[in-house]
């Protein structure tokens, strides 16, 4: 699904959250769910400049809580430990102190500062967490055996159907720097931190403020344009580890290079936001909607955040119907400032709407672009020069299925 090029970065063919130098990964099952791996780790071999963007929810989980708190203390991060099948949040007191605990022995496991762990999890909400289980898998981490990053990427899955890596390489300062990334998340996607965790990792040496306003400039671009189903959860975050093993100049806004480190970024996350879009619970399409024209990069991103959450607009791909009434309603209820005198829609390449007006078109030929798995609508709003792209699914029946019987 490799939609980004670029002649000073390269996408690795079998790119993970450990290509970078210094990364070891690995995953097992616990017992917390029936049959798959459901804790993993995530370990550098010197501690790392960590960064955070988290869930905008209000309801913040217990591991959430205690990682931010952790990053807050020294910006760093040497290890991660997660586990899926239970989320730990509104849990009250009894979870903040099981995140803790995770976070102890796992730092006494590793021998790393309490401090230098960061602790993530995913699944039921409301359900405290087995500790015992979680505690026996932490005496299991090591560092020292062969390396298994597809063991972490498949123990942080709840309701996805496949895992989701990428890595990319690019030079900076005569080094070659490595980004990698591993994600979760399939339901409860929205903008403002999708349902999701991130996991990015990073060679490179990084300043910590840089790599924190890098990363939120990012989230903004990438991770908060996609959606699912329009609803946000209480765990979601994504972090990075940059560990400075390539020994190059370390990055900062000042670096002559940084634009194109923020740009490698950026490639590795947009490329894992699509995966989620894309692996959407019950969606068999992925999604694209392209605002182009607008007055501001604020407009911009609200008309394509407002279309791609449109339940009506996604049936309506699901089934393949060409109805741009859908598209145009979504924007028209943005609540941002358009002429819709201007208004063009494109489905794929066909012209649809033309200054606010339609278009006679070829319905079966828009039919048939809609039959295809990757699907792009355009908006042009004809008054500025800012654009924004957001991703999402189709909303199918096995959508309903799914979430019908989560618990069950």
């Amino acid at each position: 699904m490799v939609t980004i090029q670029s002649e000073t970065i390269k996408f690795l063919k079998e790119g993970h959250v450990t290509s970078p130098k210094g990364f070891l990964a690995g995953g097992l099952h616990c017992g917390i769910r029936k049959k798959r791996r459901d804790f993993g780790w995530l370990h550098s071999v010197t501690p790392a400049v960590a960064a955070g963007v988290y869930t905008m929810n209000a309801f913040q989980a217990a591991p959430l809580k205690v990682t931010k708190r952790a990053i807050n203390t020294n910006n760093h991060l040497q290890a991660v430990i997660v586990n899926s099948g239970i989320a730990n949040a509104c849990t009250g007191h009894q979870g903040e102190m099981d995140a803790e605990e995770m976070q102890q022995v796992a730092a006494e496991k590793l021998n790393i500062p309490k401090n230098y762990v960061g602790v993530a999890s995913t699944g039921l909400i409301g359900s405290p967490l087995p500790m015992g289980k979680i505690k026996k898998a932490i005496s299991e981490i090591s560092v020292n055996k062969e390396n298994a990053p597809h063991h972490f990427e498949d123990a942080i899955l709840t309701t996805d159907t496949v895992t989701k890596h990428v890595g990319v390489q690019l030079e900076i300062d005569g080094k070659t720097i490595t980004i990698g990334g591993a994600a979760k998340g399939s339901g409860m996607i929205h903008p403002n931190m999708a349902t999701m965790l991130g996991f990015i990792t990073t060679d490179a040496a990084v300043e910590a403020e840089s790599l924190q306003l890098a990363l939120r400039q990012t989230t903004d671009q990438t991770f908060n344009m996609i959606t699912v189903d329009g609803d946000c959860s209480t765990n979601d975050m994504v972090l990075v580890m940059a560990n400075g093993q390539q020994e190059n100049s370390p990055l900062n806004v000042s670096h002559p290079q940084w634009s194109l480190f923020v740009d490698a970024l950026k490639m590795v996350s947009e490329e894992l936001a699509k995966m989620i879009a894309r692996d959407g619970e019950g969606a068999t399409k992925l999604i694209e909607v392209k605002v182009t024209g607008a007055p501001s990069q604020e407009v911009a991103s609200q008309i394509a955040k407002s279309v791609i959450s449109s339940n009506l607009v996604k049936t309506a791909i699901y089934g393949a119907d060409p109805n741009w009434g859908r598209i145009i309603c979504a924007v028209g209820y943005s609540e941002q400032p358009i002429n819709p005198d201007k208004i063009c829609i494109h489905i794929g390449e066909i012209p649809v709407v033309k200054d606010g007006v339609p278009l006679s078109f070829n319905e079966q030929d828009g039919k048939h672009y809609l039959q295809q798995e990757n699907i792009t609508l355009h908006v042009n709003l004809q008054d500025g020069l800012f654009n924004s792209t957001g991703w999402g699914c189709d909303l199918t029946y096995d959508y309903v299925k799914i979430n019908a019987s989560y618990r069950t």
